[in-house]
This record gives structure tokens, C-alpha cells and sequence, in this order.
């Protein structure tokens, strides 16, 4: 079985008889035309993101996208175009990064983080040029991207003597994170993806406890910012591992994570603008954005 049709059977396994759920082998219908530019962060060809701005004047709130795929080199950039230029046109700037993953060459520990990293803090460099508000930051992302929007977050958590450690990463006010998958621990434990998290990692939890401690938001949580974890109530596959995050980071005592369930999406609807669970998932990041512009006039911005 290949890995396509791996993955696509572990996250869209429905009963006889249910309304198709989109699969991975729709995602290439999600692509779309080319970004405002495709900006290089780093000197490998999959060092790069695509920026996409409103046809409005700026400054711009910015969205940082990741997008998903297990971590697979499989699954690149190009199945989140729609999703990018959406947001844009709904008036966010979208820095949607491309990064290595398992399968590409130097892909998996440590630098497939690293490249989520340094693809977010090269918004510093080009905030000027764009008219990026930096003060409004959302860092959003799908699946395993959602990951790591949740770890971009946590950034400032991790410890010095980590190779993952930046002294001054780029703050992140908010998260908004769909089908999430912070949980590296139980996802190495479930051998997801053909074993992806033990590729990704270099190992097991047990035989590399520091790097889970600095890679896992589920270690790291709770994460510090408002987030909001948008969760197909039909994605039986990973709607679990999300919920899990969300009990946890509310058990930990913050009430600044919010669960937002999307009762007609499986993993991959919440990603597609023209699905009906889109204006459900567009109406919590306009919140979440409104509730930044309220902090941001309240410090007298």
C-alpha cells in the first residue's frame, strides 16, 4: 500500500453508507494560482513561503499557515492554496511556510522544526516591506500543522540546552489550530502514518526524552496565547488527539483555549473554502483576530 493510500484510509475510515468525506486524493483540487511572491527563508529549495495580501491597503493582520500531511514528504504546500488566498481575500496577509519533512533530504530531527522556526521568524525581515502588522500574529495551521502552530507558540517554553532553543523567537498572539496533532508521545505509541513520529523524532520517547520535551506541545502545553482548536466531529482519526490537547491544556487551568466542533467536517473539509463547515471555521479566526484589535486598542495601539 502506498503512502497516500496509507494515510487516506487512516483519516477518513467511515461507516458503510456515510456521506463521503473528502480523502487525501481530493486535496489537489484544494491548489491554487500563485501567491503575491514565493519567498525564500533558507537556502534549500524547500526553504520558502508563500505570502498572499489582501487587495486592501495594510497594515495586515498575518496568519501564519502550516500546512499538514504527517509530517510527509508526500503532502507539500500546494494543497493549501485555496485555504491561503481565502484568507487573503477575507483581508488577513497569509505566510504560508514550506519546510522539510520525512522523506526529503534533511527532513525529520531536528530540521523540520528548525525550518517551521525560521520560516516565522523571517517575517521580521519582510514585516516593512508588506505593511505586516507583526503586533497582530496568528499562527495557524492544519493537522500537523496545527502542530505546530501550537508549538510556535510554546517557543519561548523551550529550554536553552535544546537545539530547537531561539532566543528571541517571534511572538505569536494567538492560535487557531484544526484537526491538531500536539501529542507526539501518544502518536509515536500509535504508530501513526507507517511509524512517522519515530522518523521524525530520530526515536522513541524513551530514547529521546529532551527532544519530545522540547518538540511536543502536548509537553509544553499550556502554550501561553488564546487558542482555538477547530475539530471535525467526522474525523475519527485525529478529532481524539485534538480533544486530548484541549482537555489538557484546561486541566492545566487555562481558560484561554477554546473548542470549536465541526459537525459536517471530517479531517480535510475544515481546509477546503468551499465546504460548508468553511464559514464556521472562518467565523472563530475573525474572533479570534477581533479580540486581538480589542487588546492591541486597549494598550493604546
Amino acid at each position: 500500500m502506498s503512502i497516500k493510500a496509507l494515510v487516506l484510509a487512516v483519516l477518513v475510515a467511515s461507516p458503510l453508507g456515510a456521506q463521503r468525506l473528502m480523502g487525501s486524493n481530493d486535496l489537489a483540487s484544494l491548489a491554487a494560482g500563485p501567491p503575491t511572491a514565493r519567498i525564500a527563508y533558507g537556502a534549500s529549495p524547500l526553504q520558502f513561503a508563500n505570502l498572499r495580501l489582501p487587495r486592501t491597503p495594510g497594515p495586515y493582520p498575518v496568519v501564519i499557515f502550516v500546512h499538514g500531511g504527517c509530517w510527509l514528504s508526500a503532502f507539500d504546500i500546494a494543497h493549501v492554496g485555496k485555504l491561503e488566498q481565502a484568507l487573503a481575500d477575507s483581508g488577513f496577509a497569509v505566510w504560508s511556510i514550506e519546510y522539510r519533512r520525512v522523506g526529503d533530504d534533511g527532513g525529520g530531527w531536528p530540521n523540520t522544526f528548525v525550518d517551521v522556526a525560521r520560516g516565522a521568524d523571517h517575517l521580521r525581515q519582510i514585516a516593512g516591506q508588506y505593511q505586516l502588522d507583526l503586533r497582530r500574529v496568528i499562527a495557524a495551521g492544519h493537522s500537523a500543522g496545527g502542530a505546530f502552530a501550537l508549538w510556535l507558540a510554546a517557543r519561548p517554553k523551550i529550554p536553552a540546552s535544546s537545539e530547537l532553543y531561539v532566543k528571541d523567537p517571534l511572538r505569536v498572539r494567538a492560535v487557531f489550530a484544526l484537526a491538531p496533532a500536539p501529542d507526539l508521545e501518544q502518536l509515536h505509541q500509535s504508530g501513526v502514518c507507517q511509524n512517522v513520529i519515530d522518523k521524525l523524532m530520530g526515536g522513541s520517547p524513551a530514547a529521546h526524552a529532551d527532544r519530545y520535551a522540547a518538540a511536543s506541545a502536548m509537553r509544553l502545553a499550556p502554550v501561553g496565547v488564546s487558542q482555538t482548536l477547530g475539530v471535525g466531529a467526522k474525523d475519527a482519526g485525529w478529532g481524539p488527539v485534538g480533544r486530548a490537547f484541549f482537555a489538557r491544556t484546561r486541566a492545566l487551568g487555562d481558560s484561554s483555549a477554546h473548542l470549536v466542533e465541526l459537525p459536517e467536517s471530517g479531517h480535510f473539509e475544515m481546509i477546503n473554502p468551499a465546504s460548508s463547515s468553511w464559514p464556521a471555521v472562518y467565523r472563530s479566526l475573525a474572533a479570534l483576530v477581533a479580540e486581538l484589535n480589542r487588546g492591541a486598542r486597549a494598550v493604546g495601539r
